[in-house]
């Protein structure tokens, strides 16, 4: 996608504007909006992040796997008891979702410490 719109990305530009956050206004500011400059520029990492996740394929993958298109008709299918005869698939499934989320809302979170 960087090609069709050239340089810088989105990311680029989520980046240098939570760099700008974290650096400069919290370094101008205290207190509440110091507080406030530091979460919105951790916002602005999460956006980063999942612009560039390469790893959405692979929940799509998942959710195909088991006829699915999205997460809230698998947990509709779930709270049904549609899947109830294929739990380890679902569970597989499940483990895909969250090492996803994880990676893109708190990196580093699933490895060893």
């Amino acid at each position: 996608m960087s090609a069709m719109y050239g340089r810088p990305t989105a990311a680029e530009l989520v980046s240098a504007f939570a760099d700008f956050l974290n650096n400069d206004v919290r370094a101008a500011t205290d207190g509440q909006v110091s507080f406030h400059a530091r979460v919105a520029a951790n916002v602005l990492r999460t956006v980063e992040r999942e612009l560039l996740d390469e790893t959405a394929g692979e929940v799509a993958a998942a959710l195909a796997d088991l006829g699915f298109t999205d997460e809230s008709r698998l947990a509709a299918a779930i709270r049904a008891g549609d899947l109830d005869d294929r739990a380890d698939d679902v569970l597989s499934c499940l483990r895909t979702l969250v090492r996803h989320r994880l990676a893109v809302n708190h990196p580093g979170y699933d490895e060893p410490r």
